[in-house]
């Protein structure tokens, strides 16, 4: 019996390399797209200041202890050797409410008389310091802060004091606070760019909550 083999033309051979290599790049086109597509619906179109007050919001009831970081030679607020608790004790969608405990060493008590409170705005943030005293009226300065000054970032915002910066004849005053999930929360006092008093949270490991500060049973 006579075998014949018939080999494919040479024109056939091509034909079907270019039709491998079409598929091949449809098939890496398709992939890209997707995963691209799922990438894009993954970035936050939030502003930053939404962004770092959701953040935020997610520490709901967590408490974190921390101490004094810088402190002028000028100023005694702080011994730098007293212990520090913050405490996420109220979120809503649209404010914060976050005791600032400090221990007096003195006597062994605690001041309980701060809280700061974040609010959220259309347009940024506002940052306000609730300052009771142990019977829980207000005490004589309270209620002061001020407004966050530009769009800021996911992890850091300031807050310009306009009584504060108007005496300083148009240098920025106000306050800052850097938040870095799981490791820190940074707040304090600054000068244009430099810090004038600052304290530090230990984000790693929550602490036990502390009770509710004066005038917020």
């Amino acid at each position: 019996m006579l075998n014949i083999c018939v080999s494919p033309s040479n024109s056939s051979k091509t034909d079907l390399m270019k039709t491998t290599t079409f598929v091949l790049a449809l098939t890496a086109f398709i992939i890209t797209s997707c995963s691209n597509t799922e990438n894009n619906q993954n970035i936050n179109t939030e502003p930053a200041y939404v962004q770092f007050f959701e953040a935020l919001s997610e520490e709901c009831e967590n408490a974190y202890s921390g101490q004094l970081m810088i402190q002028p030679e000028t100023v005694n607020m702080f011994t730098g050797t007293e212990e520090m608790v913050m405490h996420f004790m109220e979120c809503s969608k649209n404010e914060l409410k976050i005791p600032f405990h400090i221990e007096d060493e003195a006597d062994e008590s605690w001041d309980r008389s701060r809280t700061w409170i974040l609010t959220l705005h259309e347009d940024g943030l506002e940052l306000r310091h609730d300052h009771r005293n142990p019977d829980g009226t207000d005490e004589e300065v309270t209620m002061y802060g001020g407004y966050s000054v530009d769009e800021g970032t996911k992890n850091v915002q300031r807050f310009q004091s306009e009584p504060r910066t108007e005496e300083a004849g148009g240098e920025f005053r106000g306050w800052r606070i850097e938040y870095m999930p799981g490791e820190r929360y940074t707040y304090g006092t600054i000068w244009e760019e430099e810090w004038n008093i600052m304290v530090e949270f230990d984000l790693s490991e929550p602490v036990e909550v502390p009770p509710v500060p004066w005038g917020h049973e």
